[in-house]
């Protein structure tokens, strides 16, 4: 089949008890179904072999996170479109079909999501993702449906098909054309980042990322890493300025760079205040981290012929909402956006 559904597992017999019988049931006729499991120990490759003999399984050598897990994995499976699919989501009937058939008709679209909506409040957006993932000038990502902790409901506000600047990993459709030459995922981002890194990558080579409202799909979150892990937010804060360093034109690096040292003091004396010490470190360890890879990120930056790109939130996300009260995507200025 010309389709592959790779859901990427670790440690998550639970959540493929519950969530792959209704993957297999949806996509089966139109997609091959195919688990890369990161050398998981809670028995979930036996599982999957008594189970679900059907479905291939693709043994990873460790766990390498989600970047690497899935780099080693892809290029072991011939198809056309990959759809990168979280073990702790729930499909619906239909979910695959509308995406790949606004993918056929436009080979300039890379990438695609569906709407993602919370499994616990399905009438709610969910944070990773929600109905498509943008960026401001800064490198902060917030979503049409998430802005930081403020998730709107689904009252059919973004029910449209629209260019986006990334889209989620927990739902991901990709021509592996594309993928292959972008260079696929970050390896070193090991998880978080990597899909807007690898999106924005793509979108200086011309290539369009879509959200279609038609496939729905639930998604638990926090599998991998809890909110509140400060591993979390080392990932983040580390692998966010890797992104920027790596995909900002040149004349905008040092600007860019002068005010997130900033922003992310800021941030780090936050976290200070409010009791969090575990995360101050983390932003700390961070940037040293960052810097420490900076000959290495040199290279990798190299390879990337930059341009401005669409798409991008032309203003200070973190000021609009936290001093300006902009919670929602509509109250955001539709002109910041570039074109």
């Amino acid at each position: 089949m010309r389709i592959a559904v790779v859901i990427l597992n670790w440690n998550g017999k639970s959540l493929l008890e519950k969530f792959l019988p209704k993957v297999f049931d949806t996509s089966s006729h139109i997609a091959d179904v195919v688990v890369a499991d990161n050398n998981s120990s809670d028995g979930s490759v036996e599982f999957l072999q008594s189970e679900f003999p059907e479905v291939r399984v693709i043994r990873n050598p460790k766990n390498g996170g989600f970047s690497y897990g899935y780099n080693l994995a892809l290029k072991q499976i011939d198809a056309e479109y990959f759809v990168l699919l979280n073990s702790d989501v729930e499909v619906t009937p239909n979910w695959i079909e509308p995406i790949i058939e606004l993918m056929d008709k436009d080979d300039k679209i890379a990438a695609c999501q569906s709407k993602i909506l919370s499994y616990h409040q399905k009438e709610y957006f969910e944070y990773a993702g929600a109905a498509g993932g943008f960026v401001d000038q800064f490198g902060y990502p917030f979503c049409r449906g998430r802005i930081f902790q403020s998730i709107e409901k689904d009252l059919g506000q973004y029910d449209d098909i629209r260019e986006i600047f990334w889209s989620t990993g927990a739902c991901m459709f990709l021509r592996s054309k594309c993928f292959y030459e972008v260079g696929c995922f970050d390896d070193d981002f090991f998880a978080h980042m990597e899909e807007i890194d690898i999106c924005w990558r793509l979108k200086h080579l011309g290539y369009k990322i879509m959200y279609h409202s038609q496939s729905v799909v639930y998604h638990i979150g926090g599998g991998s890493l809890d909110k509140s892990s400060a591993r979390k937010t080392y990932y983040n804060m580390r692998n966010n300025n890797t992104m920027l360093y790596k995909n900002l034109p040149r004349e905008l690096v040092y600007p860019v760079f002068f005010s997130r040292f900033f922003l992310d003091l800021a941030a780090s004396f936050k976290f200070l205040i409010d009791g969090g010490l575990k995360h101050f470190i983390a932003v700390s360890r961070a940037q040293i981290g960052f810097y420490f890879s900076y000959r290495k990120n040199r290279i990798k930056r190299s390879r990337i012929k930059h341009k401005y790109v669409s798409e991008i939130y032309n203003g200070n996300i973190v000021f609009d909402h936290f001093v300006h009260g902009k919670k929602t995507f509509d109250q955001l200025n539709p002109k910041k956006f570039s074109i």
